[in-house]
């Protein structure tokens, strides 16, 4: 799971895994620009809203860091395509055992950091280590402390020892950054082995890579990327109308899009989005933890009006925590669907006709202050009463996410096969059902990706049915770039931003 603009980056689990072996890969690029000569020694101009806090994804680096590093200048053993497959990258080959239980991964050759350092299996154990250390922020901890041992046989081979088996060990894998283990200051400085090292990052302004000469496989198409930050959608649309920046990685204002689409000069993409945007209750706090109160809240919540308002015609409502890109996907919808009187049924059946109050914790990003808005006044047709308490990400995360210290919330969950987090009551939101947490952890130990689908579908509808949370919609995707450019990513997932196969025409 990644929340936008915070630190956390969280589970998934596989489906099945299609392992080829690639250098830098195809990105499923938008654009038809790349039928003819290209620039190779362009410097490619991004515009995003998401300016990485540091460049330590274990160290609430954000959304911003991954979109800028993952891939591009950090790789890890296993690569996640932008069409959600997932392809071996540092890793040449691997092995597990009759049990499950031991991965014997065999490391690329020829590999260096940007440092000049060779890639040794014990910087690959320092890796995975970094992640589920103590003072680690990633939420991808908790999937890898999975991890009983790591041995390093050789400086090629890495051998992993599990307490238990996972099938989605190898997709996890995929998030890990494989970082030099005797690099330092990792906050503000990298070194990592992709096709990009770091240049310069000025804060609250640029981020720029330059190509690597020594990088082990296909060179990036471009010789620089610099990641210009904006801190709002129309600062953003306007650096693309002047030619400050040739793509937007995720367009944020639909409104403006008819001033692209109408214009022969820029491309408009409509992508397939993960990103949910979440109404989380604290399941653990009166009134949430009876389940018809949070059922109600649902039904008095028109969700269809509320993409169609902060959207256009883009975004999707899904109903569930699973977007139709997920093999465990369903179309929930119809449960807990738009119904204002029988919304005010549940609450006097819970014991609440009056209604109740309560206060919404809000980011202050867009869309949240203008989704709680309307969330309020939705709410208050049937009785209850809503407190809008607006706060910055490092608020959120401190109170919202570590101390559980909220009735309810709104954030975005970035990751695709994030449904999982329903199955650990310990999470921010406190959801527990024992059926569902043993369906989470028997999926995650099945032989197939079958059984797997098939109990992560039950989890999907019995979260779903308890209104766990209530899932108001799901992101539209939408970049828009230059026609001169081709190769960008039209997907996105988990907020990574592959920029070495774009090419731009001079």
């Amino acid at each position: 799971m990644s929340l936008k603009k915070t630190s956390l980056y969280g589970t998934a689990t596989a489906a099945t895994l299609v392992l080829t072996v690639t250098a830098c890969g195809g990105s499923g690029a938008g654009g038809s620009a790349g039928s003819g000569a290209y620039d190779k020694n362009a410097t490619v101009s991004i515009g995003s809203l998401y300016e990485p806090q540091n460049l330590d994804n274990t160290a609430g680096g954000g959304q911003g860091v991954t979109e800028a590093l993952n891939g591009n200048v950090y790789e890890g053993l296993f690569k996640l395509t932008d069409d959600g497959k997932v392809e071996k990258l540092l890793a040449k080959d691997y092995k597990v055992s009759g049990d499950g239980l031991t991965y014997t991964f065999t490391l690329r050759d020829g590999v260096k950091f940007h440092s000049g350092k060779e890639l040794t299996s014990q910087d690959v154990k320092y890796s995975l280590q970094k992640v589920i250390a103590d003072d680690s922020q990633s939420a991808r901890k908790s999937n890898l402390e999975v991890i009983k041992g790591i041995a390093t046989p050789d400086s090629r081979t890495v051998k992993v020892t599990l307490s238990q088996k996972s099938i989605s060990f190898v997709y996890n894998l995929s998030y890990v950054w494989i970082i030099d283990s005797q690099a330092r200051n990792l906050k503000t400085t990298e070194d990592g082995t992709g096709p990009y090292k770091l240049d310069k990052w000025t804060r609250g302004s640029a981020l720029s890579l330059d190509r690597f000469a020594g990088y082990w496989g296909d060179a990036a198409k471009n010789k620089e990327v610099v990641f210009h930050y904006y801190k709002d959608a129309t600062a953003l649309n306007n650096a693309l109308l002047t030619n400050a920046v040739d793509v937007v990685t995720s367009e944020q204002s639909p409104d403006a899009l008819d001033q692209f689409k109408s214009n022969q000069n820029y491309k408009v993409n409509d992508g397939n989005s993960t990103t949910k945007l979440l109404l989380a209750f604290n399941d653990k706090a009166k009134p949430f933890t009876d389940v018809k109160v949070r059922q109600a809240v649902s039904a008095a919540i028109d969700d269809k009006k509320l993409l169609e308002s902060v959207w256009g015609g883009y975004g999707k409502l899904i109903g569930s925590m699973v977007p139709p890109t997920d093999p465990w996907y369903e179309d929930l919808t119809k449960v807990n669907a738009y119904d204002p009187a029988r919304a005010k049924q549940l609450l006097a059946e819970a014991g609440y006709a009056k209604g109740f109050a309560f206060t919404l914790d809000t980011p202050n990003y867009d869309p949240h202050p203008t989704a709680a808005t309307f969330i309020k006044s939705q709410l208050a047709k049937v009785g209850i009463t809503v407190t809008i308490n607006t706060i910055t990400p490092d608020e959120w995360y401190t109170k919202v996410y570590k101390n559980h210290d909220f009735s309810a919330t709104l954030q975005e969950h970035v990751n695709d096969r994030d449904l999982v987090w329903y199955g650990n009551p310990d999470f921010y939101w406190g959801y527990a059902n024992k059926q569902v947490t043993q369906w989470v952890q028997q999926a995650e130990e099945a032989s197939s990706t079958a059984e797997q689908t098939a109990l992560l579908k039950k989890v999907n509808e019995k979260t779903a049915e308890d209104a766990a949370s209530d899932w108001l919609y799901l992101y539209p995707q939408i970049v828009v770039a230059s026609s001169k450019l081709s190769g960008y990513p039209l997907n996105g997932l988990n907020s990574q931003f592959y920029a070495y196969d774009i090419e731009k025409k001079g």
